[in-house]
This record gives structure tokens, sequence and C-alpha cells, in this order.
């Protein structure tokens, strides 16, 4: 029997622009793509992935929606919310997959950015595999990235000369700056917070990178940071989510 192929496809962050030649070619034929949604707040992200398909994908296909389960936005054990979290998410998309997929179909799954960087897609993929419920195989397409779309909007390289850059979260920085950084990525910060940081660093943010609602913002942290936050919770009030990523530097 022929396994149910999945590809997994990175979309970059917003712009229909941003997808590959690469990414083009592997929607082209699909028979069904899978789009985890997260209700109502994020409406507009399935709406753009809805027509990325419309545009890109020639054969009938179909748009399968998986609801997104929920999962605790301030656990007390991280490490094990985010397990059951992944588990609850291959749940559901494995029994779509059976459903939506015959033997031998292709399915895609449009990931937002590029899906080697802190996106589940592919070890909840690994976790429906691994279980050999499923005869399933999956392909990566990558894609853009916000970290390289917020150097390219601020105009900034990423690193200093021959220096290293760290890709970090916003629950690590809280803990304080990484030993030895100078060029620090932070993502998935749900409540960015300055004040046990250098307020002589460097910071270059931005939010909804690559839409039309793109906004940008950069300075001394000391001088900026407030607005930031400011700017911020408005936006994330008036859309009812936000997506963002800032870089730090020390001068």
């Amino acid at each position: 029997m022929q396994d149910r192929q999945i590809r997994v496809i990175g979309i970059g962050t917003g712009d229909p622009e941003h997808l590959t030649l690469q990414a083009v070619r592997a929607l082209s034929d699909v028979d069904a793509v899978f789009v985890l949604d997260k209700r109502a707040e994020t409406a507009d992200l399935v709406e753009i992935r809805k027509r990325i398909c419309a545009a890109h994908i020639r054969n009938p296909h179909r748009v399968v929606t998986v609801e997104d389960p929920p999962r605790e936005r301030h656990p007390a054990d991280y490490g094990a919310t985010v397990e059951a979290w992944h588990a609850a998410r291959a749940e559901r998309l494995e029994t779509a997959f059976a459903a939506e997929l015959e033997a031998g179909q292709v399915g895609a799954i449009l990931v937002w950015g590029d899906p080697a960087l802190y996106d589940s897609t592919l070890r909840i993929l690994d976790r429906i595999a691994s279980r050999g419920r499923l005869a399933l195989s999956y392909a990566v397409i990558p894609g853009l990235s916000s970290v390289q779309v917020l150097a390219a909007r601020h105009g900034v390289p990423l690193n200093a000369i021959g220096g290293p850059v760290l890709i970090t979260t916003g629950r690590r920085l809280a803990a304080g700056w990484p030993e030895g950084a100078d060029s620090v990525v932070v993502m998935l910060d749900g409540d960015p917070r300055f004040a046990h940081l250098d307020p002589d660093l460097t910071v270059y943010w931005g939010a909804y990178l690559g839409s039309p609602d793109e906004i940008l913002l950069a300075g001394r942290l000391g001088t900026v940071g407030g607005e930031i936050r400011t700017v911020r919770a408005e936006a994330r009030a008036q859309h009812g989510w936000i997506m963002d990523i800032y870089l730090l530097r020390r001068l």
C-alpha cells in the first residue's frame, strides 16, 4: 500500500510573494491542504492560506480545517503542557489524514515562516508516523522565516562582524541576558519585558511582518522599550492576535 504523503511547506510571514518557486511547485498538485484553525481570533491567517491555495494549486483540492486543541498559556509545567498539546494535535491531524487522504494521495500543511524554526508541525508528524497506525511519509519545503524578514525590513545584518547570533524565546530571555551573546533574536515572547536588560542595547522590533499591518520600531532599548510594549498592546487589542519578533544587539 502506498503511503499518504504530506508536504510541509513554509509560506513566509504573510506576503504572498514570500513563497519560493519550490513551494509553488510543491503546492501545484496536492489533493488536500490541512489547516489548523486557532478559532476566530486568527481567522485572517486561515484566509491567507486559502488564498495561497487558490492561486497555486492547479488540480481540484480540498481545504480541510482542523480545530487546534486549546492549551494553557501560563502553565506551571511548561514541558508537560506542550507535550499534551502536541499529543492532542497529533490525534486530530491523524484522524483528518485518514479521513481526507487515500493511499498515494498528497496533502499539504502550510507553515507560517519556516517549518524548522519554532514550529511544532515536524515533531507532530514524526509522532504520527512513529505510531505506525497510518502509512505516512512527509517532505519539508523551507520558507522565509520571520528572522530573515525582520533583518530585511530594518536593513541590518543579524550578526556583528564574525560574531554569532543566538535565537531564543521570551521565556528564556526573562531569566536574563544570555552569557557571551552580542546579537539575540527573540521569538514567542507573549509579554515583552525589558526592565531587567541593559537599557543601552539596540532593539529592532517588528510585528505582522510581511502584511499590510506591519509595524516596525527600533532604537535604544531604554528609549523605545516602553513604546514597543504600548504599541504591541494596542495592536493586539485591535487585531485579536499578534505575531512579533525582535533583535537585541550590543553596540
